[in-house]
């Protein structure tokens, strides 16, 4: 997945407009001069994530604020990296308004990452031995499904489609409205894009395995019903199971065989990590 500088750029402007409105009000407070050197520190074992998050934070303070130095950020780790409790990941170094601006937006952003991140890498980590592959979903943060969805990928996980536009995803409620399997498949040919489509049961399985589709997912099967799909399936098309999937069952059903399962409990199901700046010296510049 391709990172996408626009859309960090995007997502670090509504999150400082949120925050700092018109001016903050407390950073005000201390002389403008003020020159501060800070460390964050990560309270919490986790896969780290949102590094170009957290730079593009004090980037846009930096042009924003028209200060006379920059904030220099000195990083100790990188994406992807397992980070420990207590560890020092970054110091920085700046205007200590700056600092005191961007601390909140540019951590929750790291915080929110690197939740997904550390999230991602619990449930690949618990089907290692299997040929399973994790994948996401569209439960993301409104506003924030590239960053999650690049989270997902720094946790060893895989994208679902992006969004409605790149892919054709034929559900339940899709089938409702149409008048059948056969119908809606061969509509959703004409579009060049890659189908996958949803059954319910093995009786819609056995209708889809006939269709020229590439990717079936069993909504809800049982793991017995889901080894079924895949004897029946031949190894001829991708299997995907979905639904109530969490770290504790994860394991049973990658050991049906089924190629891929989906896990909306990446990016909606997420613990904040827990990070840490402290402003370590300070002194005025003239």
């Amino acid at each position: 997945m391709a990172m996408k500088k626009n859309e960090i750029i995007e997502n670090v402007k509504i999150a400082l407009h949120e925050d700092i409105g018109s001016g903050d009000v407390t950073a005000d407070l201390v002389d403008a001069h003020t020159i501060a050197e800070a460390t964050l520190t990560c309270r919490d074992n986790a896969v780290l994530c949102g590094i170009d998050w957290f730079n593009e934070v004090f980037h846009q303070i930096d042009d924003s604020f028209g200060v006379d130095e920059y904030i220099d950020i000195k990083w100790q780790a990188s994406d992807g990296d397992n980070i420990k409790h207590n560890q020092v990941i970054c110091t920085l170094k700046g205007p200590v308004r700056s600092i005191l601006m961007g601390e909140r937006t540019a951590i929750n952003f790291l915080q929110t990452l690197s939740a997904v991140s550390t999230n991602v890498a619990a449930f690949v980590d618990r089907i290692k031995n299997t040929k399973t592959k994790i994948l996401d979903s569209r439960k993301t943060l409104p506003g924030l499904r590239y960053a999650q969805k690049y989270a997902v990928k720094i946790g060893g996980g895989i994208n679902h489609r992006h969004g409605l536009y790149d892919e054709i995803l034929i559900k339940e409620n899709h089938l409702l409205a149409s008048s059948s399997i056969e119908a809606t498949v061969k509509k959703a040919k004409e579009k060049k894009l890659p189908i996958t489509i949803e059954v319910e049961d093995l009786k819609q399985l056995e209708i889809a395995l006939e269709t020229d589709v590439d990717r079936i997912m069993l909504d809800n099967f049982s793991p017995p019903n889901i080894c079924k799909a895949v004897a029946m399936a031949k190894g001829n098309i991708k299997l995907e199971a979905s639904g109530n999937t969490t770290i504790n069952n994860v394991h049973s059903i990658a050991g049906t065989g089924v190629d891929y399962i989906s896990v909306g409990a990446l990016t909606k199901n997420i613990e904040a990590i827990d990070f840490s700046m402290l402003v370590d010296l300070v002194y005025i510049s003239r």
